[in-house]
């Protein structure tokens, strides 16, 4: 019963963001709509990837910096290399993964706190060395990057080339919202599986699991690899929509929020980081009408958020399943 339901569930989902909000922008005219809507999904598989460091215990707060990386893989390959776009995104997350295996043998062997302290500085790190770097095109940046080309599989045109669409906003919109699918796909099936039952008791206690013969220290490598994976592919996909890529693109900031993504929609949930983005992206924006209060007004939000709700919003599913 529970299963049918779940995929009811996943259905009724699938239906409402490739159906009904694609007819329901067309109707309104608000193709601007599409854009903000890809920017959310795009946020929220770099929150997904944060969401996973947080569930072996270590608070990240360096994703920014992957996304700035991936962003850049992406566009020097693009740019400079003539690859197509679809090539980059899997080499731009693969580069941040091995990245971030190399940063994170040394820190992850670090209690949590001292690990999110050096994860703090690790996308100003990265700004900084995109302004310094010569194939970096410093504070300019690299701009007038192409849209992405078709992309061929065994002589077959399986996604055709942006350039040519009447409305290439919509087909990036069906490119983020596909892509964040499967990112959460993935992610529910590394939760249910053994690695992911493995990666709880990290939560729980870690001597005990390193008592029992788990491998702490490759699992939490692991999952910051997956993690920094998907924060580049993130930035990478950013590169594409905006033609564009700046030192200032991802900053700490950005970092922050994807920690909070995952705090809002609920750190027990898998599909947290998904709810958290839509609610604080577009609580955000919707601020804005209250000016210069808009900061204060948001802190206290949260603030009384963190303290209703410590599990996230998805709780609230929680304590109604416990009212009945």
């Amino acid at each position: 019963m529970r299963n049918s339901q779940r995929w009811a569930s996943v259905a009724l989902f699938l239906v409402i963001v490739l159906v009904i909000v694609p007819a329901a922008i067309a109707a309104s005219g608000r193709v601007d709509l599409y854009y903000t809507l890809t920017a959310v999904a795009l946020l929220s598989i770099a929150s997904a990837g944060v969401w996973l460091t947080f569930y072996i215990g270590r608070i990240n707060i360096g994703q920014g910096a992957y996304a700035l990386v991936g962003g850049y893989v992406s566009a020097i390959l693009i740019t400079k290399g003539d690859i197509s776009f679809w090539w980059t995104l899997p080499l731009a997350g693969t580069f941040c993964a091995l990245l971030s295996v190399l940063i994170g043998l040394p820190i992850l062997r670090l209690r949590g706190v001292y690990f999110a302290m050096v994860t703090l500085v690790l996308t100003e790190v990265s700004r900084l060395t995109a302004l310094a770097m010569p194939f970096t095109n410093g504070a300019k940046g690299i701009t007038s990057i192409r849209l992405p080309a078709e992309l061929n599989i065994f002589g077959m045109t399986v996604i055709p080339d942006f350039t040519t669409l009447a409305n290439p906003k919509l087909a990036f919109y069906f490119m983020a919202v596909v892509m964040m699918v499967l990112t959460y796909a993935v992610l529910w099936r590394i939760v249910h599986s053994r690695l992911g039952h493995l990666c709880r008791s990290l939560q729980q206690n870690e001597e005990l699991a390193s008592s029992i013969g788990v491998n702490i220290a490759w699992l939490r490598v692991l999952a910051y690899a997956i993690s920094s994976f998907l924060g580049g592919i993130a930035g990478a996909s950013f590169v594409a929509i905006s033609q564009s890529l700046y030192p200032s693109s991802f900053q700490i900031t950005d970092s922050v929020n994807f920690m909070l993504n995952c705090f809002l929609g609920g750190l027990g949930f898998v599909f947290g980081p998904m709810l958290g983005t839509l609610l604080l992206y577009f609580g955000w924006d919707l601020l804005f009408a209250t000016g210069r209060f808009q900061l204060l007004i948001y802190s206290g939000l949260m603030i009384a958020l963190m303290l209703w709700l410590p599990n996230g919003v998805l709780s609230l599913m929680d304590r109604k399943e416990a009212r009945k």
